[in-house]
């Protein structure tokens, strides 16, 4: 790698340390290609990606961004999940590590915040946004349709009285 490709490369870092909601920092030892297709897939189906770069490489993108307190983490064999959603990554990540034990989490960031280990279980176990929207549109529909069963309860129940009142008239 010549040091023009490794400048494009400390630029693309840098743009995804800035730009997404989250980056998880796993070692990856012995896992195999299939594995890491695998998990490139499932971090694409929720719009996050993965990827391998040099430590020393990240470490150089990371300078004055805001999570640049993580550069501790990148030692070893590192992988970065990221994206735009501040949870999706973690998500993905967290099972993906409940099911290969070759894959394990060693911490990351959310914004300039350096979380352990327990911090991405605590992020992966947050609703995602799509699941934050549903709830919300779900608690502002509510009372509307409680409204309007409240206004159409009463033309129900006089039509409900009409039609006992025509059933007693007709026997």
């Amino acid at each position: 790698m010549d040091r023009a490709q490794k400048e494009q490369l400390v630029e693309e870092l840098g743009q995804i340390f800035a730009s997404s909601g989250v980056v998880v920092v796993a070692h990856y030892a012995g896992m195999t290609v299939a594995q890491m297709q695998d998990l490139r897939a499932k971090m694409r189906e929720v719009g996050g990606s993965v990827r391998v770069a040099k430590n020393t490489l990240a470490k150089i993108a990371l300078e004055g961004k805001a999570s640049a307190k993580m550069a501790g983490l990148l030692t070893g064999m590192t992988m970065l999940s990221y994206s735009e959603d501040p949870v999706a990554a973690a998500k993905v990540a967290e099972a993906y590590a409940k099911t290969n034990d070759k894959f394990v989490i060693i911490g990351g960031a959310m914004g300039g915040e350096v979380l352990d280990q327990a911090g991405i279980k605590a992020v992966a176990s947050m609703p995602s946004r799509e699941e934050l929207i549903a709830q919300i549109v779900s608690c502002i529909g509510a009372p509307a349709s409680n409204i309007a069963g409240a206004i159409g309860a009463p033309a129900s129940n006089i039509a409900s009285i009409l039609s006992t009142i025509e059933e007693k008239a007709a026997a």
